[in-house]
């Protein structure tokens, strides 16, 4: 059996380790490294058989990928090592957005040392269509699909809105399930972080921090695209008014008034 390649979610975290250490390499014997492999193996993301493989995301094979991410940063001048595009996007993904990305590797650190990481099955939309997965890393992202998909969560949702006296529609679209499927689509709405969870932190999920959206605008939040794995409401408006012929109305209806605070 090959070696899996390096995931999202442990390409953040050894991105993370050369950014904390001036984007220099760091060796082997680096108790960083040595303490980076034991939480690689650690990830519930490798199957018992990946491992099992001798070295695999050993202290050696760490220490090598630290050295991809160093000398293929721009501003290095020696040679560089191969590596492939996941790398490369995760090095671009730190130089243009470090803050937010070395705040990525935190949550998934905590995560896995709370051991809230291990408790979430896979869920189907972490990764998107064509295989890509989210610069945040899968873990996290499977952490808010299953939190979104929370029935009691989203009850509370509806009944926040509804206690407002608002109409339960999508705040990007505007789509009502109620008025296109009758009875049918009652009270039917899907529920989406407007912070990813890396920057909102471990607290408990607010709700004025979840929007209502229908299915195809939820999708498209999560949809992956380079350099980008989340979006919020307002971002996904801005796209729809500059994308697609006749949305600019129903993006300002939407503005308009908003289903929740967000």
């Amino acid at each position: 059996m090959k070696a899996p390649a390096w995931t999202e979610d442990e390409l953040v975290l050894a991105g993370a380790l050369v950014v904390e250490n001036g984007w220099r390499e760091l060796r082997t014997g680096d108790r960083a490294v040595q303490e980076l492999s034991e939480l690689l193996r650690s990830l519930p993301i490798h199957s018992p058989e990946a491992l099992a493989l001798p070295g695999f995301r050993s202290p050696d094979s760490v220490s090598r990928k630290t050295t991809d991410f160093a000398t293929n940063h721009p501003g290095y001048s020696g040679g560089r090592t191969r590596c492939g595009k996941p790398t490369l996007r995760m090095i671009a993904a730190l130089i243009d957005r470090e803050a937010e990305m070395l705040a990525a590797a935190r949550a998934i650190e905590e995560g896995i040392g709370s051991g809230q990481l291990q408790l979430y099955a896979p869920q189907p939309d972490e990764v998107d269509d064509v295989g890509v997965i989210a610069v945040e890393g899968r873990l996290l992202v499977r952490q808010a699909l299953v939190r979104e998909r929370s029935a009691k969560l989203r009850r509370l949702k509806i009944k926040q809105v509804k206690g407002r006296g608002e109409s339960l529609r999508c705040e990007v679209c505007s789509f009502d399930f109620a008025r296109t499927y009758g009875e049918l689509g009652a009270d039917y709405i899907e529920v989406h972080h407007v912070t990813p969870l890396h920057a909102a932190g471990a607290s408990e999920t607010s709700l004025d921090g979840l929007a209502c959206l229908c299915a195809n605008c939820h999708r498209m939040c999560h949809r992956v695209s380079p350099g980008k794995s989340w979006r919020t409401p307002e971002e996904l408006r801005g796209l729809m008014r500059t994308s697609v012929p006749g949305a600019r109305h129903a993006a300002s209806a939407s503005e308009a008034a908003p289903v929740s605070a967000s």
